[in-house]
């Protein structure tokens, strides 16, 4: 059986993209009051480089019963080792927690969610970004158009594990590792400043009708494409990758 849905692929939120973290913080506070409630894009440099931050902890908080398969983490790891400068090392801690009863949910909710489920912060040359796999969808989600994931501060993003597993029940549906791994690396490509949102372009390549999207095909920042058409054929040969493009924005930002 065929479906048509079409997938708004890790939609992030636009916002004003100015400045660097600070280090060293060891609470939550509002928006834009410390290092790890900046704008999205903010702290690009200071996650592809080791000129501030030379170690990186991700902090992934699931609810009870929808984490992440190991293969997608593992693969997400890789992704991260390919295009960061951390000598110090890369590391991800996982735990789990009691569903919020939020569902579904919106950004405020998520950042709601994050004062209390949030653990890890910046700590002297140590950057942490926080990742929740949440058991709900988006409330924005249509009967045509459902969101993947949402990267919303500079070191914050959720993943909607629950639309995941959705997709990947369906019959001739990639993997649910596969599909978590895409979701995984596009929401952080844009912590990264990908495109154009904390990363300068060194070439134009952004999608002007989906801003902080890549024009070029079948590259891992492309907007949002048509499931039955087009992630199908994409995620068939596994987890899309970088355009030379867009690596090529990492790479005069500090990465690799």
């Amino acid at each position: 059986m065929q479906f048509t849905k079409l997938l708004t692929i890790l939609l992030f939120t636009s916002l004003v993209l100015v400045g660097c973290s600070d280090d060293d913080e060891n609470a939550f506070i509002a928006d834009g009051q410390s290092p790890n409630t900046q704008p999205l894009g903010a702290s690009a440099n200071d996650l592809l480089s080791d000129t501030n931050y030379r170690g990186l902890t991700v902090e992934i908080v699931s609810v009870q019963g929808f984490a992440p398969t190991t293969a997608a983490v593992n693969s997400f790891k890789s992704f991260l080792e390919k295009r960061l400068f951390k000598p110090d090392g890369i590391t991800i801690n996982q735990r789990t927690v009691s569903s919020s009863g939020l569902a579904p949910f919106n950004v405020e909710k998520i950042k709601q969610i994050e004062t209390t489920a949030r653990t890890a912060f910046n700590e002297g040359d140590e950057i942490t970004v926080y990742i929740y796999f949440a058991d709900g969808s988006n409330n924005e989600d249509t009967t045509t158009r459902v969101t993947l994931g949402t990267a919303y501060l500079n070191t914050s993003m959720v993943i909607y594990e629950e639309t995941l597993r959705a997709i990947s029940s369906n019959p001739n549906a990639p993997m649910l590792s596969t599909i978590e791994a895409a979701a995984l690396n596009h929401e952080f490509a844009h912590l990264l400043g990908l495109v154009n949102i904390g990363t300068s372009l060194q070439s134009q390549h952004e999608n002007t009708a989906s801003r902080g999207h890549c024009n070029v095909q079948s590259c891992l920042m492309e907007s949002a494409i048509e499931f039955e058409m087009g992630m199908m054929d994409m995620l068939g040969n596994g987890v899309p990758e970088l355009d030379a493009l867009c690596i090529a924005d990492l790479q005069a930002n500090g990465g690799r």
